[in-house]
């Protein structure tokens, strides 16, 4: 399974790279200085982030050929509706992809306290949309429809599991952002938030897409 933003990183920061060397110092808004290694230039964190979201793209693309293949494939795929939390979940990971944004103009703009602020609200809705996954996993099952119960609901359980997955590999990375000390990085901490973002961002777009197949395939 393709890995999250937070293994990609530390990968990173193992390694060796070009650059200036970081003046001793820091920032009052946490952000990298001088550690006596050579900076990493930013490109390679934004090559590391890219190829892992190509990985993501090609691991549900393949899942989303299944589901149709298996959906075509015979008349025992029988029709569920689909929570109605569904929805809710949708908005909360929406506002998500607002507060983040917030969150990367503030730390653009210097002010820490706000970034930090906004990241936490951040962090703290994309947890909420976790546990409204589970709560519409548990108005399925007292519906009667469980992962074992037709081919159709096997592959909701299957589809919102593993996105749910990545997307909690997604809130490591924004706690990683806020809680890593950062003045003696090779990495600054905006240059940090702003990858965990676009990977933030991609998890979004690929849940709508995926409710989308859902609601459409059903």
């Amino acid at each position: 399974m393709p890995g999250t933003l937070t293994d990609d990183l530390e990968i990173i920061e193992a390694g060796h790279g070009g650059g200036t060397d970081i003046p001793a110092g820091g920032d009052d808004d946490g952000e990298g200085s001088g550690s006596g290694l050579p900076r990493i230039p930013e490109r390679a964190y934004f090559t590391v982030v890219q190829l892992a979201l190509a990985g993501i793209v090609m691991f549900f693309m393949a899942l989303t050929s299944s589901f149709l293949v298996r959906k075509g494939l015979g008349n025992d795929w029988i029709s569920f509706a689909l929570p109605r939390i569904l929805w809710v979940n949708t908005l909360v990971l929406l506002a998500s992809s607002g507060t983040i944004q917030i969150a990367l103009r503030e730390i653009r703009e210097g002010a820490a306290a706000s970034f930090r602020q906004w990241w936490a609200i951040t962090t703290a809705l994309g947890v909420l949309f976790l546990v409204g996954q589970l709560l519409a996993w548990r108005q399925l099952t007292a519906q009667g429809v469980f992962l074992i119960t037709n081919p159709s609901s096997s592959f909701f359980y299957l589809l919102t599991a593993l996105h749910g997955l990545h997307l909690a590999g997604g809130i490591l990375a924004l706690v990683y952002v806020r809680f890593r000390p950062w003045r003696r990085s090779r990495i600054r901490q905006s240059t940090a938030a702003h990858m965990a973002a676009i990977y933030w961002h991609f998890m979004d777009g690929l849940w709508l897409f995926l409710l989308a197949l859902l609601y459409l395939g059903r």
